[in-house]
């Protein structure tokens, strides 16, 4: 230990910077015991729980009751018919959703795109989402130009397709490249696609059921965050961006389930459906920061 200088000021000076270097040092510790309790799980015991927590929603859909489309879901609080667009405001609004995968895509696929990966492979999963995005955008214009059931099936197969590339980037990212990138990839798209197909199977015999596409909508909003903390390495996804994407979703639901409130309390001007494609939209753009961010080797 050095020695004390002499002098008050010399005491407190020294007496703060022994304070502050055990502060410092019981920050430390305290990093390192929290990855001491992250390394005491094996590989194999975090996978296990990833897989249990699928396995868990899947089976707990046997116990839920179908879940038909109701159809006051096409009842939108703002209706407004402009330059001959029925429901105006809810298709416009679709734009930023197209810029922002239009934009992620022509990113990826130009030069910057080339010093963001690490291998070629790595970009799939991105380009399938930003793709679903922009088609997102045309699928959902589509549908809140004439609501009914035909057009909701072309507004969330993307959106399923977009989910599920997503939750294969993470799993590309911090577990697995070659399935995430590959096989887990196809996988889990193919589960969005057979979501929404056999919703739309069970539509036509009368006995609408929802369950699987509510699984495909969640589930990954659920998980990614886990396994995030189960996996915290990271090229990629940097955690402060992923929580980010997560909460702007929870708001665009939470603006959807108000729509027509939203809509009272701004006077008329914007429903809560428009708002939430608007906040849609800057959660992609995150997504895509996420990565240009990545390149610069920025924290």
């Amino acid at each position: 230990m050095p020695a004390r200088p002499g002098g008050a000021f010399g005491r407190r000076l020294y007496f703060g910077i022994w304070r502050v270097k055990k502060e410092n040092q019981t920050e430390f510790l305290s990093r390192h015991r929290r990855r001491e309790l992250r390394i005491d799980l094996s590989f194999g015991q975090r996978i296990s729980i990833l897989i249990g927590l699928a396995v868990a929603g899947l089976t707990g859909l046997l116990f839920l009751d179908p879940i038909p489309q109701d159809p006051a879901y096409h009842l939108f609080a703002d209706t407004r018919t402009i330059l001959g667009i029925s429901n105006f405001n809810d298709v416009l609004s679709n734009v930023g959703l197209g810029i922002v995968g239009v934009l992620g895509v022509v990113t990826l696929m130009g030069p910057r795109g080339k010093v963001i990966f690490h291998q070629p492979s790595d970009a799939r999963p991105y380009l399938v989402f930003f793709t679903g995005v922009a088609l997102i955008s045309l699928g959902s214009a589509y549908y809140h130009w004439a609501p009914s059931n035909f057009g909701l099936f072309w507004d969330r197969l993307p959106m399923a397709v977009a989910f599920m590339a997503f939750c294969a980037a993470i799993i590309a990212d911090r577990i697995d490249a070659d399935g995430g990138n590959g096989w887990l990839l196809a996988l889990l798209i193919g589960l969005g696609i057979l979501s929404l197909a056999y919703w739309h199977w069970t539509e036509s015999q009368g006995r609408g059921d929802l369950r699987l596409y509510g699984f495909v909508q969640f589930y990954p909003m659920v998980v990614v965050p886990i396994a995030c903390t189960l996996f915290p390495a990271h090229r990629y996804t940097r955690g402060r961006y992923i929580f980010g994407v997560i909460a702007l979703y929870g708001l665009a639901k939470v603006f959807e389930w108000f729509d027509g409130e939203i809509f009272e309390i701004l006077g008329g001007t914007a429903s809560g459906h428009t708002l939430k494609h608007l906040v849609a939209a800057v959660a992609i753009y995150l997504v895509l920061q996420m990565l240009v961010v990545s390149r610069r080797g920025l924290p």
